[in-house]
């Protein structure tokens, strides 16, 4: 190749403006704020919140960074926790082609910087759009399906890299740095499937923001690091954890294809593999007006790698494993017809209704025709007759999409009750219109719920 990939990606980010982004690329990085914005409003309902919160107080005892939904922490400690509560109800974005969930990683440390230094709307979209688009161009040229074979999980590997970049391009830094930056990311680069069915698959994405905001700030001291980290041919990122990759997929037409556009957001809160089943499910639901006791069966069909990943909880224990279970989504879509975080509560996994539906009447099947998030259901019904529908493109895909509305009545669900209403009007208001902003640190005035915050909006 003519050039390197860790100084192209470095080049790229570091030179970014406005004006090179195109509008559909800057609505869409709006669109991932304002999501991820409004997942971490619903963070405070994850079931080991607290015990983040608590560990990344004890990181430091500065307090000049904002936690969304909660008051103030140290750089670090706010960057980590509002990548835990980003995550933390499963409910925010995905990668597909790496199934790497990328604003936990880039928007905290985005956030973190933007405010510390008081830095305007228009900076902080230029630096998310070069977060999201590095993020994501790593993981074009890691050849994640490799990678995924011996078992590497996107977030903590290519992760780092968005943030760095993110970060980077709100210090300033300079492509010689920006590359050095990268080093220190991939330096940090961990995380696999091993954790899969934990928590701790979310911690992999709140280290993955804090690995890239230490990046860039050692590499603003000038610290000395490999600038061609990613195909550095003893130890390099696609050397190392893949087959050498396809490093050419990472800059193909970089800054004229944004790749930042096929990053997917997620209406329901549970598992991002299983968004295609949801959808089919409840357009079974609507197209066939089902009621719960009409159906004797329901019968779902995905790809091999959603069944083994999806497909083995039948019988769940605890929220996390009710956001990962096929069978108790289809159970719950069928008797409430909503899925929020309100289905995820134990008095309604717990209903021994659902707990039996799901166990005995709910079963996963493979169809080796379907890839990706494709998915059929079909439900045997009382009067012995099946029906059956089946979903090309999730809801919230690139290929059906949410709308600005929908995002945003969304964020006005989930802050309901956290924020003002006042505030979450703003809130909405100033990302919409994000390179208006005169300074990062209103939108985060509005985004707390500590005493300080209380006080400005009584």
């Amino acid at each position: 190749m003519a050039r390197e990939v860790t100084q192209t990606l470095a080049e790229f980010a570091a030179g970014l403006n406005y004006d090179q982004i195109p509008a559909s690329a800057r609505e869409h990085s709006k669109n991932l704020l304002l999501d991820a914005v409004a997942c971490a409003l619903a963070g405070p309902q994850g079931e080991e919140t607290h015990q983040v919160a608590a560990f990344a107080a004890a990181l430091a005892q500065s307090k000049e960074s904002s936690v969304i939904a909660g008051d103030r922490l140290s750089l670090a400690g706010a960057t980590l926790l509002n990548g835990y509560l980003i995550t933390a109800v499963t409910m925010c974005d995905v990668h597909r082609p790496t199934l790497t969930h990328i604003t936990p990683e880039v928007v905290p440390p985005a956030l973190a910087i933007a405010e510390r230094d008081g830095l305007s709307g228009r900076d902080l979209l230029v630096a998310l759009a070069a977060g999201f688009e590095t993020a994501t161009r790593v993981g074009l040229g890691w050849d994640f399906p490799t990678a995924r074979a011996r078992g590497w999980h996107g977030p903590g590997i290519i992760g780092p890299f968005g943030a760095a970049a993110a970060a980077g391009r709100l210090l300033g830094l300079d492509d010689e740095a920006m590359a050095r930056a990268y080093g220190l990311a991939g330096s940090q680069a961990a995380g696999t499937f091993a954790a899969w069915g934990t928590p701790t698959v979310k911690f992999h994405q709140m280290r993955g923001a804090l690995s890239g905001l230490m990046a860039a700030l050692l590499a603003q001291q000038k610290f000395v690091a490999t600038r061609e980290f990613l195909t550095a041919r003893d130890g390099g990122l696609y050397n190392t954890y893949s087959n050498g990759g396809k490093p050419e997929a990472a800059i193909a037409d970089l800054g004229k294809r944004w790749e930042l556009e096929q990053i997917a957001l997620r209406l329901w809160p549970c598992a991002s593999g299983i968004q295609g089943f949801v959808t089919a499910m409840f357009d079974l639901v609507q197209k066939h007006r089902l009621s719960f006791d009409q159906v004797k069966k329901v019968r779902v069909f995905t790809s091999k790698t959603l069944v083994d990943m999806h497909g083995m909880f039948p019988r769940y224990n605890g929220k996390f494993e009710a956001l990962l279970s096929t069978h108790y989504c289809a159970a719950v879509v069928l008797h409430d017809r909503v899925l929020t975080l309100a289905q995820f509560e134990p008095a309604r996994y717990n209903d021994p209704k659902l707990t039996r539906f799901a166990a005995e009447q709910v079963e996963t099947k493979v169809d080796p025709s379907l890839t990706g998030v494709q998915s059929t259901v079909e439900a045997d019904l009382a009067d012995g007759k099946t029906v059956a529908v089946r979903c090309e493109h999730s809801k919230g895909s690139p290929e059906n999409p949410l709308s600005r509305a929908e995002i945003e009545n969304k964020f006005r669900f989930y802050g309901k009750g956290v924020l003002p209403a006042a505030c979450i009007e703003e809130a909405i208001a100033a990302i919409t219109r994000l390179e208006d902003l005169k300074s990062v640190r209103s939108l985060m005035d509005l985004l707390r719920t500590g005493e300080e915050q209380r006080r400005k909006s009584a």
